[in-house]
């Protein structure tokens, strides 16, 4: 396998860090060096693929207006400040849009489904000011409450036994907003600080304030109009990626991610995945995954909240940018579980493709919890896609 030079630097970085690591979190799904076997040093190695045509196989920045950093652990984006009605300050970054030409120009996901987010409470109005702000007519984010999860007792881990979500929207609030004097575009622009001055937020190399900013802020800098934020790691049809985990829908769902809680996108449509007008598509996660940081197989609900994984569940995510055209930044969660005939027969190991996914569950391996049958759980999270590994 090729990488082009900067590819090379990246995947060299990732690769020394997940080597020096990997005792502590085999989990990592970073591509090894391709040189690994072969007679030449991973210098010698040529373009990707992916540098001629994005669809071929080799790392990938998806979400372009980002610039991710030498570890693959976080991506710094720019900052915009809009306000509410009254004048409150919001401050909130872009990620995705259904106007396919904003998307180019930008460097944003483009996302055709996302025109079928608008309903209800779903999605939040705004309108465009001559300044080139944006005035949002409802929806607000309180980022004062302490996170907490306490996990199930061993070796039900999940669900937790007591949760907080560490930033709490009120009734109406959305990531998802519709500019309505300017061609009623729809946009995903999550809040990642509310009603705070520049001066409150200012934290330029980091140390920031979570009461006042999203849990996965590393960095804000409003006098440079960037902001960092945390990557998550999952697959998307067998290619490792990273996602910004943002909100869900769901408390205990929102507390377990450590994002922000919105209920407005319980008014998002669910269940119908690729059907006429669906807004979403699916992510997958497994409850009763293989446990252990140093277990390479590892994945699943119960390990994130019994082993504390940095990383997460290791979701399986559907279609995304340049492997399918389906991809939505809100991701219908399907949860399921291993069966005790699958465990007891060693069939449990990490998935890392949706119908490799769909044939486990056809099988009869992995079922909804509690023996219920598989599919939507109700859940909607938004998890906007950064960038492919692979």
């Amino acid at each position: 396998m090729i990488f082009p030079s900067s590819s090379r630097m990246l995947l060299a970085s990732l690769a020394l860090t997940a080597s020096s690591s990997l005792a502590q979190n085999a989990s990592d799904i970073t591509p090894p060096p391709s040189a690994i076997g072969s007679n030449i040093s991973q210098d010698y190695q040529g373009p990707a693929p992916s540098s001629f045509q994005k669809e071929l196989v080799g790392p990938l920045l998806l979400l372009r207006a980002g610039k991710v950093s030498s570890d693959g652990k976080s991506v710094t984006l720019p900052l915009y400040k809009g306000q509410m009605k009254d004048g409150r300050s919001v401050w909130y970054i872009l990620t995705d849009t259904d106007d396919q030409g904003n998307a180019n120009a930008l460097g944003l996901n483009y996302s055709s489904k996302l025109t079928y987010g608008n309903t209800a409470r779903s999605a939040r109005p705004a309108k465009l000011e001559k300044d080139g702000s944006l005035t949002f007519s409802r929806g607000t984010v309180n980022f004062a409450p302490k996170h907490a999860v306490t996990p199930g007792d061993a070796p039900d881990f999940f669900p937790p036994k007591a949760f907080q979500p560490g930033g709490v929207g009120d009734r109406d609030y959305s990531p998802i907003i519709s500019i309505t004097n300017a061609g009623g575009h729809i946009y995903n622009a999550p809040i990642v600080a509310f009603n705070v001055s520049a001066a409150q937020i200012n934290n330029c190399d980091g140390g920031v304030n979570h009461d006042l900013v999203h849990d996965k802020v590393l960095k804000i800098c409003p006098d440079d109009q960037t902001v960092t934020l945390a990557l998550t790691p999952g697959f998307s049809f067998g290619k490792p990626v990273s996602y910004l985990s943002m909100e869900a829908s769901d408390p205990a769902v929102a507390s377990i991610e450590n994002v922000t809680l919105a209920p407005g996108l319980q008014d998002t449509l669910v269940g119908r995945d690729d059907g006429a007008f669906s807004a979403v598509e699916r992510l997958f996660t497994t409850v009763n995954g293989p446990m252990g940081l140093d277990n390479p197989q590892r994945q699943g609900l119960n390990s994130a909240l019994g082993d504390k994984a940095p990383d997460g569940p290791l979701n399986v995510l559907g279609g995304i940018p340049t492997v399918a055209t389906d991809y939505s930044p809100l991701w219908d969660v399907n949860v399921g579980v291993w069966t005790a005939d699958a465990v007891n027969k060693g069939y449990r190991s990490r998935i890392i493709d949706e119908f490799q996914y769909l044939s486990l569950v056809q099988k009869g391996f992995i079922t909804g919890p509690g023996g219920t049958k598989f599919g939507s759980s109700g859940v909607v999270v938004n998890c906007p896609i950064v960038m492919r590994m692979l």
